[in-house]
């Protein structure tokens, strides 16, 4: 797989994440409304609607609704840094559905808050140091795992997307390299 083809990967993976359903709750009643063609609404403050997650962004923007899922940020990234760290290498935990597309976005949004903050500074480096030990915890697994072989069906399934299309990108380039040197 091309770098290229990497990068499709993860566009797609972010792009279908943009429009799965999500739960909201709207925190002040408002009309129909139409964004890019599509009507979302009326909301009743109070009341829980499902709308695609770009969608609920909006929303949350012009503070209608806000998101029932908890966001990531360092008290939720911790634990999932502590247990990359104290499992061996031959075993990768699960991670959070649409784990990535996410931490990205939480990453977009505290980089373009901190600008006017030094306080939401802080927490962008934090939270940007936390993510990139656990991308690098599990990119060591993913490394050990790709250049070994044998049964690896129940650890392949804790992989993320991304992730997977790095290791078999890993895994091709490690078995072309055994079958020219031996």
């Amino acid at each position: 797989m091309s770098s290229t083809r990497q990068h499709s990967l993860i566009k797609d993976a972010d792009a279908s994440f943009e429009n799965k359903p999500v739960k909201v709750i709207a925190i002040k009643s408002f009309p129909e409304i139409e964004l890019v063609g599509i009507s979302v609404g009326p909301f009743e403050e109070g009341n829980e609607y499902e709308v695609m997650f770009w969608i609920a962004r909006e929303l949350e923007n012009m503070g209608i609704v806000k998101q029932r899922e908890e966001t990531l940020n360092a008290a939720r990234l911790y634990p999932i840094l502590h247990r990359e760290r104290i499992q061996p290498i031959s075993n990768l935990s699960s991670l959070p559905e649409d784990f990535y597309p996410r931490l990205r976005r939480v990453l977009d949004d505290l980089k373009n808050i901190s600008k006017n903050s030094p306080e939401k500074m802080r927490e962008y480096e934090h939270v940007l140091q936390i993510s990139k030990d656990i991308a690098d915890c599990r990119l060591k697994k993913i490394i050990a795992l790709a250049s070994t072989t044998g049964q690896k069906g129940q650890i392949l399934r804790n992989l993320t997307v991304e992730e997977l299309s790095l290791y078999e990108r890993l895994e091709n380039i490690i078995d072309e390299w055994r079958r020219e040197i031996l």
